[in-house]
């Protein structure tokens, strides 16, 4: 094999949790406080002596030992369980110098041009730290909370047109649109600030209904898909990738998924049956009922891996579904050694997984473990390769 035939090294990403974080799973996990409480609803939240507010002293520390590790960039979410994912970022910039920025954001909420406003205003004072996540949004009560009545499928129809315009505005061409969903009238090289326009970063995007996949063929860099099997997910990322080719695109494939990783695979077992110890029957029965109710086709498949049943969260080799008894989206986790997990990223990668985001629980402890377990080594290797290259060279 030939340097040019090595495939290129994973990409390493880590989860930002700005709606809280957790020693253990229970009813006020990702957002998923059950019944009337919460936020406006007159009635306080549980208290739960294990969950962590997204204080920005606690969020510094984070992105600080992410960095450390040698992570790429760090997931931040959207949506009305979290902190706005903009102002949180924004405020980490001076806590880093190398990491990136993959802040969510959903069309529809913002116009396009001001996104793109946005963009070029993150980019300029981070040093260009800025990566996109496209949530175009499965679940329709939420999204009219927000003030949008679109259905699915017109959502997807949306993002598509943003984000054209957004690339437009990026690239410095003119934009004439009048449609339904935006009216924009721009000339050509217009920037902000009196800087030049600044091109779109990466843009990622997930999602499993036919819709999702058309968008992400057409305008997205990066695929995700949430934690499924390997042979599920190779098939996901061969059919967005079928369909770029059709529009004469080409496009990475990524996975979002959670880890819990230690010296060794009892330690990691041990950890898993505790992270769910407290959660009770009638706490899974609530949350699953409450997700069942949202209209995504990628939150039915995660449903579907275990059903609510505890004797089925083993859904592949080290792939547990744990945690996805009570939080909503991302739901299944690698659990085991550092080289068994190790063995199940290279697995992802021949399914067709070119970009990781994992996170665990509670974040930095997690990111510490799977950083000096599984992560130093890929860092190893790219080094030994960088090194053989000089020598060949």
């Amino acid at each position: 094999m030939t340097d040019t035939d090595t495939p290129a090294p994973p990409r390493f990403h880590w989860f930002l949790p700005t709606g809280g974080d957790d020693e253990r799973l229970g009813a006020r996990s990702h957002g998923a406080i059950l019944g009337a409480t919460g936020s406006g609803s007159g009635v306080a939240p549980p208290v739960d002596p294990g969950h962590r507010d997204p204080t920005l002293a606690h969020l510094t520390e984070l992105v600080r030992t992410v960095e450390h590790w040698g992570f790429e960039a760090v997931l931040t979410p959207t949506g009305g369980h979290c902190e706005d994912a903009w102002v949180v970022t924004s405020a980490l910039i001076p806590a880093t110098t190398r990491l990136k920025f993959l802040v969510a954001f959903r069309p529809g909420a913002v116009a396009p041009v001001l996104s793109a406003q946005m963009v070029s205003t993150f980019h300029r004072l981070s040093g260009g730290r800025i990566l996109l996540n496209v949530v175009v949004g499965g679940d329709d009560a939420e999204q009219r909370a927000y003030g949008d009545t679109l259905p699915k499928d017109e959502r997807y129809a949306r993002a598509e047109e943003f984000l054209q315009i957004a690339r437009d505005v990026g690239d410095g061409r003119p934009v004439a649109v009048d449609s339904r969903f935006h009216t924009v009238d721009r000339p050509v090289g217009a920037g902000f600030a009196g800087a030049p326009p600044v091109p779109l970063p990466d843009v990622y995007l997930g999602g499993s209904s036919d819709a999702a996949v058309e968008v992400a063929a057409k305008q997205a860099d990066v695929y995700l898909s949430w934690g499924e099997p390997p042979d599920a997910v190779a098939d996901k990322i061969a059919r967005v990738r079928d369909r770029a080719a059709a529009h004469g695109r080409s496009i990475r494939g990524g996975i979002r998924l959670h880890v819990i990783t230690r010296d060794s695979a009892e330690e990691a077992w041990a950890r898993a049956d505790e992270l769910i110890g407290g959660v009770d029957s009638e706490t899974v029965a609530t949350r699953q009922a409450q997700l069942a109710a949202i209209g995504s086709e990628g939150q039915r498949r995660m449903l579907a891996l275990h059903g609510g049943d505890r004797d089925r969260l083993l859904v592949g080799p080290n792939l547990w579904a744990g945690i996805g008894l009570v939080r909503g989206g991302a739901g299944t986790a690698l659990v085991g050694s550092h080289d068994e997990v190790a063995e199940r990223i290279e697995e992802y990668r021949a399914a067709g997984v070119e970009e990781f985001i994992f996170s665990g629980y509670p974040h930095i402890a997690e990111a510490e473990q799977f950083g000096a377990g599984v992560l130093s080594r890929y860092r190893q290797q790219v080094s030994a390769g960088s090194d053989r290259s000089a020598r060949d060279g």
